[in-house]
């Protein structure tokens, strides 16, 4: 099963894929979508749905799952990543996946254990179970957690299994 991770932004959204491979999660690709914040948030959308379309169409997923917003600077940043978010989720189900939602504290406990684990810490410990052989981005990492943590988990969130994690459909 190969699962797509993402973390929404207006500016970096982070991606990542990864393959189960019996008991070990291997790192596909992974990146950082990086939107000019000069730019205006419509055209920002339309660039990150054409990337992120190329993602999709480069790694071809079986599922996905993307970050719950949890806070914003202010009402405005909200609306935009609210907006950023919707975009990923239009072009996630275009493609026929299907796609859960985590809380970051959800993904931080799956990975460390704690659901106030430090970013740093999070990007070490996927830097170590993926071999990334390099140091990830933050906004990366983020995403590789989102995917490692459903890769983890996805067969108990199925439908029809009473253990189900409620899926965005």
């Amino acid at each position: 099963m190969i699962s797509l991770g993402i973390d929404p932004g207006t500016i970096r959204t982070g991606w990542g894929v990864v393959r189960r491979d019996g008991s070990r999660i291997v790192r596909i690709d992974s990146g950082v979508i990086h939107l000019d914040e000069h730019t205006a948030i419509e055209d920002r959308l339309v660039v990150l749905h054409d990337r992120l379309n190329e993602i999709l169409l480069s790694t071809g997923p079986d599922e996905a799952a993307v970050e719950n917003l949890f806070f914003a600077k202010n009402a405005s940043s909200a609306l935009k990543l609210g907006h950023a978010r919707g975009v990923i989720l239009l072009c996630l189900r275009r493609h026929g996946l299907p796609v859960a939602s985590y809380q970051p504290t959800e993904v931080k406990r799956a990975l460390i254990g704690a659901g106030r684990a430090e970013k740093g810490q999070i990007q070490r410990v996927l830097e170590i179970i993926l071999k990334t052989g390099r140091a990830l981005e933050a906004d990366e990492a983020d995403a590789l957690a989102v995917a490692v943590c459903h890769a983890n988990g996805a067969g108990l969130r199925r439908p029809g299994n009473p253990l189900s994690h409620s899926h965005e459909r």
